[in-house]
């Protein structure tokens, strides 16, 4: 029996998989498909990320293939800014740049090569799913090797349906869709260009057009995308043929100017599953929520609920934590990931407005300026890991040690706490240390850049999660002790263990 058998090998599934890994879990990958799909499809994710892929370690290797986004634009049919997102282009407070281009095949590469490094997870290609019956401590895992046809089963204390929007794991859960009001069909098509072209410049831009509105995304190297609305009943076959696809798109570029990759029509949706979590089944990315594209944070949220799991997983499975502690995922993640819809959902009103009486009264609520859109870093949900008033379920900054490492690259795997040097007696070190039972990694730092984020949150001391996530923060050795004993309490470990 292994640890995790996750379903579902996209950048979500390949990134929880290696998480796990990187903590030793024993983990089983099924995938149906024999390979990375070749298309692009996500094309944006953000700081947060960025942080996660570099505490997988690929960061590195993954930035190369990526391009720094300064932003997007809504405009309307006379080429009025409505709304102006503009992303800072230089390095951000969570270490990273807070927006980047990327191409979907290379990150599933990047994450598939990490994948195979760790010796704890098992990648099954053209494995296909059909059966989970669910028992008193595992989860019987039934598959079809497409390779041969041959009935294959895999039992794991925990199954993670990372296989998206028509997830089994979540039909096996029994878990409806909440409507959340948007559903459109675009079509989408891919270029890519054969010569030097840039009529529409760097940023991404909404064209708020009743006639017919539009997206356009600068993507990495010589990609560039178009997604246009479909009208109820126009024939998305006939739409996706490419002499109609250069029609829509000759006021902008024409074939001399690039190669049509794909044309496909998707339906934007925007869902939430009402249950994550049933027993040892949980969901995660495009099986547990969906969004219209209108923010980019589609596959981001993915990523994040990987990066929430992992974690909790790694308490069960190494330190002893309560099973209960996965009940905290979907109290968490659920009003985060809520917000981020939620906005686009309001976004797309404002971009697919086809009423020309609508997109008048739309343009008249930006008659005296722009609407400036500012990034979304909502909170997590309520729950006992997090000390709601005290900046807990916040996403940390970054700041830079005194000795030159990153705090992320000194926090690891485990909780970190970061303290003002001298601010707590030896004393009191040891009562917080005592109150919590995970390993520990406790910082004293004295730098510019950790001095001015605790200063910003009152206080001297700020406990991190694993992932990223702040716990909550504390001024004085009673409150730190208080921190640490109501966090370390809501893990629900049996003994502690040394502190790291």
């Amino acid at each position: 029996m292994v640890d995790v058998v996750v379903i579902g090998l996209g950048p979500v599934g390949a990134t929880l998989a290696n998480l796990l890994g990187r903590a030793g879990i024993s983990v089983v990958v099924l995938e149906r498909e024999p390979a990375v799909y070749p298309l692009p499809r996500a094309v944006h994710f953000d700081a947060e990320c960025m942080r996660v892929f570099d505490a997988i370690g690929v960061a590195p290797a993954l930035a190369e293939h990526c391009r720094v986004s300064p932003g997007m634009k809504f405009v309307n049919a006379d080429g009025k800014l409505l709304v102006d997102w503009q992303r800072p282009e230089g390095i951000g407070p969570q270490g990273w740049n807070s927006s980047y281009r990327f191409h979907q095949p290379d990150l599933e590469r990047i994450l598939r090569e990490r994948l195979a490094t760790h010796a704890c997870v098992d990648v099954r290609l053209r494995s296909e799913v059909f059966a989970l019956d669910e028992h008193a401590d595992h989860v019987q895992v039934r598959y079809e090797d497409l390779s041969c046809g041959a009935l294959r089963e895999v039992r794991a204390r925990y199954v993670i349906g990372a296989d998206g929007a028509r997830s089994l794991v979540r039909r096996m859960i029994g878990s409806e869709m909440v409507d959340l009001g948007l559903h459109e069909r675009w079509l989408v098509f891919d270029a890519l260009l054969k010569r030097d072209w840039n009529v529409l410049g760097e940023h991404s831009v909404q064209f708020c057009d009743p006639a017919r509105p539009a997206t356009y995304v600068r993507g990495v190297d010589n990609r560039r995308r178009w997604e246009i609305m479909l009208r109820p009943g126009e024939d998305a076959a006939r739409f996706a043929q490419a002499e109609n696809v250069w029609s829509m798109l000759k006021k902008w570029i024409t074939p001399d100017d690039a190669d049509l990759e794909r044309a496909v029509v998707y339906t934007f949706h925007a869902v939430i599953a009402q249950r994550w979590r049933q027993g040892r089944l949980m969901l995660a990315g495009d099986a547990a929520h969906q969004t219209p594209p209108f923010l980019g944070q589609g596959m981001c949220a993915g990523i994040r609920d990987a990066s929430n799991l992992a974690w909790k997983l790694v308490a069960i499975l190494r330190h002893g934590a309560s099973d209960a502690l996965l009940d905290t995922y979907q109290q968490e993640r659920y009003p985060h990931v809520s917000e981020f819809i939620t906005l686009a959902v309001e976004l797309g009103r404002i971009i697919q407005a086809v009423d020309q009486d609508a997109a008048a009264r739309r343009d008249e609520m930006f008659a005296n300026g722009p609407r400036r859109l500012q990034s979304l870093s909502p909170r997590l949900g309520a729950s006992a890991l997090l000390l709601q008033e005290a900046e807990g379920g916040a996403i940390s900054r970054q700041p830079t040690l005194a000795d030159g490492r990153r705090m992320d690259d000194a926090a690891g795997n485990d909780f970190l706490l970061l303290t003002r040097g001298g601010a707590f007696s030896a004393a009191q070190c040891e009562a917080a240390r005592a109150a919590f039972p995970w390993p520990l990694r406790w910082i004293e730092d004295a730098s510019e850049s950790t001095r001015q984020w605790l200063d910003t949150l009152d206080a001297d001391a700020v406990l991190i999660r694993p992932d990223r996530y702040v716990a909550g923060v504390a001024r004085g050795g009673d409150a730190l002790r208080n921190l640490t004993a109501s966090v370390g309490a809501a893990l629900g470990v049996a003994e502690a263990p040394v502190a790291a």
